[in-house]
């Protein structure tokens, strides 16, 4: 992975089917995706239960793109090695989750995957101040985590712009987790966001057998997230 601000879409698979998901993700990948997004839940951090290192592992021969995998879970540092093992490029972890956040984006780099921080809706980004120089990325939650399909939260734009400031020239890219759409995709990417999570909007309307709407739903997103991009940059 090299570092660079252009948008990247990166479709949870938390929004495949379930029982198809090696050719769930070649078919995003072939459509135009650029990462692959595993949303990692516990049923006790986060009302849902998900899915483990062993899945990870078994769909991570599908990936060739990058795996960015997204913890929903507590404690989280007895698994971080094991989710490295099973192939995942990016390890994200919400400081929520833990007491020791800067001991456990060590152990991320330590076990050689990118270390990231989510942040849910209701924390301020003074709790994450001190740890940007350990992080390449910053998910900013713009959903409660737990469940697919949610409403975008519109309060958390203001974050992802402060957010933004706070990063100034430092190599992190900015993720948006919960209800990104064409219409919604436009306002983060405005305020600062490079990387577009979203499960409902890329998987409606399609499926293995017909992946045509995967890549028309993905060029929507990325034509508004771009032209917000650009516009931003002719004012």
């Amino acid at each position: 992975m090299t570092f660079d601000r252009s948008i990247k879409i990166a479709p949870s698979i938390l929004s495949a089917d379930f029982a198809n998901f090696g050719a769930e993700i070649q078919a995003i990948e072939a459509q135009g995706c650029d990462w692959v997004h595993v949303d990692v839940m516990d049923g006790h951090f986060v009302p849902n239960l998900t899915f483990g290192p062993p899945l990870c592992k078994a769909i991570r021969p599908h990936i060739k793109t990058v795996m960015d995998v997204h913890l929903m879970i507590s404690p989280v540092d007895l698994f971080i090695e094991a989710f490295a093992e099973a192939g995942a490029d990016i390890i994200s972890v919400h400081p929520e989750a833990g007491a020791h956040t800067h001991r456990t984006l060590q152990a991320i780099r330590a076990a050689g995957a990118r270390p990231g921080l989510a942040i849910n809706p209701g924390t301020g980004l003074d709790s994450i101040a001190y740890l940007l120089d350990l992080v390449d990325i910053v998910c900013i939650m713009t959903v409660n985590p737990g469940f697919g399909g949610q409403k975008f939260i519109h309060s958390q734009i203001d974050k992802v712009r402060a957010l933004r400031a706070m990063i100034g020239d430092r190599p992190i890219h900015i993720e948006i987790d919960g209800g990104v759409t064409p219409e919604t995709a436009p306002l983060v990417v405005a305020a600062g966001a490079d990387v577009l999570v979203a499960g409902s909007a890329v998987f409606k309307g399609g499926s293995v057998a017909n992946p045509a709407p995967y890549g028309e739903n993905i060029r929507a997103i990325r034509a508004a997230a771009e032209a917000a991009r650009q516009a931003d940059r002719a004012a």
